[in-house]
C-alpha cells in the first residue's frame, strides 16, 4: 500500500491487553482531548474550561489522545504545545508516534481507507515531512514522546475508561469511524467490548464526532469519538469538540450528550478564539500549502455534519 495508507506493525495490538493494566483515576470529570492538531488557542480554552468545572467543585483530568501535533509548524510553537501537553496524562495519536518514531514507508502514519481522497493522504504525507524536519531539531521533545504508550485504560468511578486513539486493533484504525458506525458495526464494537471488558471506548483519530451507546453483555457500553478539539466539527462551526465524562452534568451545553446510570459522556464544544488562530495558520500554511488545501476551510467552517448526525443508537 501507499504511504499514509498502510498501518505499521507497531501501530497494532489485540482488544484483550488493552485493560490489562488499569490506572485509578482521583478526579470527579474526564477531559480528552483528540486531534488538538497544534491548536494553542484551543489548549487555552480547554484550559479554561476545566477551571470553570473546578470553580464548581468538579476535579478534572485532561487526558491527551493523541494528534496534538500537526498544524504546529515552528520551532516556538512546536515545543510550547508539546510542553504543555506533555505535563498532563497522555497517549501517543499516529501524528505523534511518527515524529518519535517514523516508520519506514508510512507516510503520515494515517492508515486512510480507500473513501478518503489519494489527494488527502499525499497532502497529509507533506505536511507529515514538515513536521517531522522541525521535531529532529528538538531531541528532548521526540525522546518524551516515544516514552508514551499508544492507548491508557483508566478506572472512573469503578468503570473501565479504554482511550484509544483510533480503534482496538490499531493506534490509526479506522473501526470507530463517523464512516464506520453509518455503515454498522455493531458486530465488530460486541467483539471489542467483550475482549477487552471495557464501559466506555474514547477515540480520536478519523476527525468526526460520534456519540454511540447500547447494552453489550447486558451491560451498558459507550463509544464516543471527539473528531477534533483544535478545529470544527459541525456544519458552520467553527468549534473544535472534546469528550466529557462525568457524574455530573456539564457546567457548559454540549453538542451532543448521553447519561446512562449517572454517568454523564457528552461532546463539549471548544469556542476557541478562531479571529486569533486563523491568522496564525494562514503564516504557517500561506495559500496552496498542503494544510491550507487540505484544511482550512473546515477550520472556518466546519463540517457537513449537524448535531443529529453524531448520535448512533445500537442496533445490538
Amino acid at each position: 500500500m501507499s504511504e499514509g495508507r498502510s498501518c505499521p506493525l507497531a501501530y497494532r495490538y489485540s482488544a484483550e491487553d488493552l485493560c490489562q493494566e488499569p490506572r485509578t483515576v482521583s478526579e470527579d470529570v474526564l477531559y480528552i482531548i483528540g486531534g488538538l492538531y497544534g491548536n494553542p488557542w484551543a489548549l487555552d480554552e480547554i484550559e479554561q474550561m476545566a477551571l470553570a468545572e473546578e470553580r464548581q467543585g468538579h476535579r478534572v483530568k485532561l487526558v491527551f489522545n493523541g494528534d496534538f501535533n500537526w498544524f504546529n509548524a515552528s520551532d516556538s510553537l512546536f515545543r510550547a504545545i508539546n510542553n504543555r501537553v506533555l505535563d498532563h496524562t497522555v497517549s501517543l495519536g499516529n501524528v505523534d508516534y511518527e515524529l518519535a518514531n517514523p516508520s519506514a514507508g508510512a507516510g503520515c502514519g494515517c492508515a486512510y481507507p480507500d473513501f478518503v481522497d489519494q489527494g488527502v493522504v499525499e497532502r497529509s504525507n507533506r505536511i507529515m515531512e514538515r513536521l517531522q524536519g522541525i521535531a529532529v531539531e528538538h531531541p528532548d521533545i521526540q525522546r518524551r514522546l516515544s516514552f508514551l504508550p499508544r492507548y491508557r485504560c483508566l478506572i472512573f468511578g469503578g468503570l473501565k475508561v479504554l482511550v484509544v486513539h483510533g480503534d482496538l486493533d490499531s493506534l490509526a484504525g479506522w473501526g470507530l469511524a463517523h464512516e464506520s458506525f453509518t455503515e454498522g458495526n455493531d458486530g465488530k464494537l460486541t467483539e471489542w467490548f467483550l475482549a477487552s471488558g471495557a464501559d466506555v471506548i474514547a477515540s480520536t483519530h478519523t476527525c468526526l464526532p460520534v456519540l454511540w451507546s447500547g447494552l453489550v453483555g447486558e451491560q451498558s457500553r459507550v463509544v464516543v469519538n471527539n473528531g477534533s478539539a483544535g478545529m470544527g466539527n459541525l456544519q458552520s462551526d467553527p468549534r473544535g469538540l472534546i469528550t466529557r465524562i462525568g457524574f455530573s452534568s456539564p457546567v457548559t451545553e454540549p453538542v451532543a450528550g448521553i447519561e446512562r446510570h449517572g454517568l454523564n459522556v457528552s461532546l463539549l464544544p471548544v469556542c476557541y478564539s478562531l479571529e486569533a488562530w486563523l491568522p496564525e495558520f494562514d503564516r504557517l500554511w500561506p495559500a496552496g500549502s498542503p494544510a491550507a488545501v487540505s484544511y482550512r476551510n473546515r477550520i472556518r467552517n466546519g463540517t457537513s455534519l449537524h448535531a443529529d448526525d453524531v448520535i448512533f443508537p445500537s442496533s445490538i
